[in-house]
């Protein structure tokens, strides 16, 4: 379970990122994180593990606030959450079997990971997540040679090789076309509920969202303004989070509507 309690962050120029966001995540639940660009949804994800450091406030993964570790500790429990990247962040010229062994990295010593060198426990994990991924007869392509589907396949096998209690995973699916983009979600939403993880998804795509999600949470300058079920967001909502707009789908314009077919297009129909 993830629990923050009034995590705060304001920078040095006295910008606030994120002003006193509280709420649970138990284990199996994906939480949506949408709003506005700019409103503090990829800042937040961060501060949950600490790649930028908040203000004020808890994480508590478990038992544990992670906003009072350092060094050894703040490591050792970094490998309790995995990160899933919208631009992938593999390693191009290794292969997918090797990017998906480097979610191993933080419980091999340091000569098992400069030579790649993993245990034979590690390797078989990595075919198996390979397999749940679907990426078993990929597994020997360098990265550099799969499609955007494939290489977010091998980034969300890499955070599963960690064996971790919490997954982040930010805009999984901002680089793929609408079928893909399914796929995706759909994949993470199984592998959630089948290891009770909980997640937390940064994500644009609101009616994807809430096809896939369970949960949505919307951030509007940096504070929670909704946190509810996908089937209380309403346009009156969206309008709240996201500002002023017609949410309705757009009616075609009368330029879109196809030509009435002339006699020469007639005949060629029935040529």
């Amino acid at each position: 379970m993830l629990t923050l309690k009034g995590l705060s962050k304001t920078y040095r120029t006295g910008d606030s990122a994120l002003n006193e966001v509280s709420f649970t995540v138990p284990g199996g639940q994906i939480v949506g994180l949408i709003g506005p660009s700019g409103a503090g949804k990829s800042t937040l994800i961060r501060c949950i593990n600490r790649l930028v450091e908040p203000t004020a406030g808890q994480v508590l993964l478990g038992n544990i606030d992670l906003t009072r570790l350092g060094g050894a500790g703040l490591r050792t429990q970094r490998r309790r959450i995995g990160m899933i990247f919208q631009e992938y962040a593999l390693v191009e010229r290794l292969t997918v079997m090797e990017n998906v062994l480097s979610g191993r990295l933080g419980y091999v010593p340091f000569w098992r990971s400069w030579t790649r060198r993993f245990p034979a426990e590690d390797i078989q994990r990595a075919w198996a997540l390979l397999d749940r991924v679907g990426l078993m007869a990929h597994a020997n392509k360098r990265a550099d040679a799969l499609s955007g589907g494939q290489r977010q396949r091998v980034g969300i096998a890499r955070a599963l090789a960690q064996e971790p209690e919490l997954l982040l995973i930010d805009e999984p699916t901002a680089s793929l076309d609408p079928r893909t983009s399914r796929q995706i979600m759909r994949l993470l939403t199984d592998i959630c509920a089948e290891r009770h993880l909980p997640a937390i998804v940064n994500i644009h795509d609101v009616p994807l969202a809430k096809q896939f999600v369970q949960r949505l949470i919307g951030l509007r300058a940096g504070q929670v303004v909704f946190d509810g079920a996908p089937q209380a967001l309403d346009e009156a909502m969206l309008t709240h989070i996201y500002g002023e707009e017609d949410w309705q789908p757009a009616a075609p314009e009368e330029d879109d509507a196809p030509p009435e077919p002339t006699i020469t297009d007639a005949r060629a129909l029935v040529s």
